[in-house]
């Protein structure tokens, strides 16, 4: 039959297919859920790499412990047997320089403070892979083992292009959201005065086609063009016969949006993210607004990182949503950032 000639080839419709999922992957929407799943992906990675690793590093450092623990048990009985007191406490000294060179060399290794803890849970691997991809990288958590290493590296060579693409595309639509709201406002309520404007310009042209000599066609079609627009406010008591919703539309093409309001965009922001993590973290406002910019800056020094701390005592599920948080909290900062910059 007809129907059946004109069907494609699988092959073709295959084709066709792929074309319109790559098309939606970097789409704007399409991009948001790259990332997320990239981040995701990744997270799930770097976890199962590190975390048995990691488990057996640390698994030393309880018998390390208790072997202080009964080297410091034995030099007590001792003294209270009547033996030098000076000798043995600097038997202690040693014993606890000792231990205390073991704790730190851990600490630095990564260590998490506590034998429960897991130090790559899914969550912490989360914020992980978004610092790799950022650039941020605030060096509290990184990878360990050969493979680990190996796999940040490819990660960070397919993500941070991933990630530039995500600003591009989102800091856009962002940008021209923002633009239309603020021409929205800026000349409904705030600057009427442009409109007015619109309104004596095509007045005036109608006066001049009144006063020339122009046949009677030529002036019915400049009557309807300009009669259709439609009058949505009144200005002096009189109908005017223009577009105020054109007049917005045609300013968002070159409305420019003043810095001091992107300032204030990025300021509220960054305060905002400070008051999240003075609840969370016990971080002062200023700490915390340090902490928000020098990450979304992707300076990340690393002295200031959500959830790490030595020993911790906040519930897991608390850790969980203070890295998931944070996360989401970069990646929309980031992307008002950017919006910023093509707004400016």
């Amino acid at each position: 039959s007809v129907r059946r000639r004109q069907k494609k080839p699988f092959a073709e419709r295959a084709k066709d297919h792929c074309r319109l999922f790559t098309a939606f992957l970097f789409s704007n929407v399409g991009i948001i859920i790259l990332v997320v799943l990239y981040m995701t992906a990744g997270s799930s990675m770097f976890q199962i790499i590190e975390e048995s690793a990691a488990n057996s590093r640390w698994a030393d450092i309880p018998i390390t412990r208790e072997m202080l623990a009964s080297q410091l048990w034995n030099i007590s009985s001792d003294t209270l047997n009547g033996e030098d007191k000076s000798m043995f406490t600097a038997e202690y000294e040693k014993k606890l320089v000792v231990y205390q060179g073991h704790i730190i060399k851990a600490v630095r290794g990564g260590w998490p403070g506590n034998d429960e803890s897991n130090q790559w849970t899914f969550d912490k691997a989360f914020l992980y892979s978004l610092t790799v991809i950022t650039t941020i990288g605030y060096g509290n958590l990184c990878t360990r083992t050969e493979w680990g290493k190996v796999a940040t590296i490819l990660y960070a060579i397919i993500g941070m292009p991933l990630f530039l693409l995500y600003l591009s595309n989102i800091g856009d639509i962002l940008a021209k959201s923002f633009k239309w709201i603020y021409a929205k406002v800026c000349l409904c309520r705030i600057c009427p005065g442009v409109a007015r404007k619109r309104a004596m310009r095509e007045r005036r042209k109608i006066r001049a086609l009144t006063h020339s000599n122009i046949n009677e066609r030529d002036m019915e079609e400049a009557l309807e063009n300009i009669s259709n627009i439609s009058s949505i406010s009144q200005l002096s008591g009189e109908d005017l016969e223009d577009d105020i919703v054109a007049d917005i539309e045609d300013a968002t093409h070159t409305v420019t949006v003043p810095i001091t309001i992107c300032l204030m965009i990025m300021i509220g922001y960054i305060f905002m993210g400070s008051l999240i993590f003075l609840q969370w973290e016990d971080w002062s406002i200023l700490n915390g607004c340090y902490f928000c910019f020098i990450s979304l800056s992707s300076i990340g020094f690393g002295d200031f990182v959500p959830g790490d701390k030595i020993l911790s005592h906040s519930p897991g599920k608390m850790m969980d949503m203070r890295f998931i948080v944070c996360a989401i909290y970069l990646l929309l900062g980031m992307a008002l950032i950017a919006m910023c910059f093509n707004l400016m």
